[in-house]
């Protein structure tokens, strides 16, 4: 990011998890101007100590902080930090970057990918929540399309790494490859060697994943009436999530159009020469920030349709890099002045 002459007290919630910790790295990465490092876990996780720049931090119980005196805090600790400290960390003044589903569709929390909808940050509360991993690639892939040529229908399918479900899920995967498919009795499915669904909501038939993705993507799009199909896959992979994609336009396109207004995009790569094998993977997303998109092709089965591949690493730019990006926009604008409002109590926000 651009140099700063302020540094900024930052807080890490979670700071000892999957996301947690690469935070911590994409933070040193980018150079983001932390003058003083808290960090904070779960009672059972508190007294780990963890390297930043070259100095080992203690990870304190979160319940011990009231977030008084701390600019920014990244939380990645799960629903319930979500709801019992978000909010008290908002109304000490505290910027709470929440990874967490928790806030996303509150009407008064922006749900921001800054490549997409920076300006939804002008006005946050307090507290800006980080959209679902495969939201957010899939958002950035789209914002060309919408500026271009508009969006009247998208049918997605994603095949999800199960480092999606965090450091529990990576756990899970090695455990059953090492010892058997079927080891772990507390889950039905196993997922070595396997392809799983995430949790069913309800009797709709979908699951908490599908419909995140349904209403995070017209909330940051700004298009409320957005036609959207969603089918969300895990497989066995431990680190990028892919993504087809079937878009049906506003307007007419042509192939090299399209493909050159996804290649201007900032924060997206191109990769499609697929008679050489030149598509993007998993591997290639892999420890990277971008959004690759490859497989660029006309659906004609359809008025104005195109199918893409969209690849991105999900605990990066699906979680941690994307958060960061949020914390320096609210750091080189200034956004600390808010508006403290009571968000009350949100059982039905998730």
């Amino acid at each position: 990011m651009s140099k700063l002459k302020k540094e900024f007290h930052v807080a890490v919630v979670g700071a000892t998890g999957l996301v947690g910790r690469m935070m911590l790295n994409v933070l040193e990465e980018r150079n983001f101007p932390v003058g003083k490092l808290l960090l904070f876990a779960s009672e059972r996780s508190a007294g780990t100590s963890i390297r930043f720049k070259g100095e080992e931090h203690i990870v304190r119980n979160i319940a011990s902080t009231d977030f008084k005196n701390i600019d920014i805090a990244l939380f990645s600790a799960g629903k319930t930090a979500s709801v019992n400290y978000a909010d008290v960390a908002a109304k000490n003044g505290c910027v709470v970057i929440d990874n967490g589903s928790y806030w996303r569709m509150n009407e008064h929390v922006p749900l921001v990918v800054p490549e997409v909808n920076p300006d939804d940050l002008i006005n946050h509360h307090g507290i800006i929540a980080n959209p679902n991993c495969s939201t957010i690639q899939l958002v950035v892939a789209l914002k060309p399309v919408v500026n271009n040529f508009g969006l009247k229908r998208i049918v997605v399918s994603t095949y999800q790494s199960i480092s999606g479900a965090g450091q529990k899920g990576i756990d899970k995967l090695k455990r059953e490859l090492y010892e058997g498919p079927y080891t772990d009795k507390t889950e039905k499915h196993p997922i070595a060697f396997n392809t799983i669904f995430h949790e069913i909501s309800d009797e709709s038939g979908f699951s908490v994943e599908e419909i995140k993705m349904k209403n995070e993507i017209r909330k940051i799009l700004a298009l409320p009436e957005l036609k959207i199909a969603v089918t969300c896959v895990r497989l066995p992979i431990l680190g990028g999530h892919g993504e087809s994609v079937n878009i049906e336009t506003r307007k007419k396109f042509t192939v090299p159009g399209l493909r050159k207004s996804l290649k201007t995009f900032p924060g997206i790569l191109i990769m499609d020469n697929p008679e050489k094998e030149f598509f993007p993977t998993v591997l290639h997303s892999n420890n990277t920030d971008k959004v690759y998109v490859g497989r660029i092709r006309k659906d004609d089965s359809v008025d104005n349709g195109a199918h893409l591949w969209v690849v991105a690493d999900n605990v990066r730019k699906g979680a941690a890099t994307n958060a960061v990006q949020i914390a320096e926009l609210v750091a080189l604008n200034n956004l600390f002045d808010f508006n403290k409002i009571n968000f009350g109590v949100l059982e039905k926000s998730n």
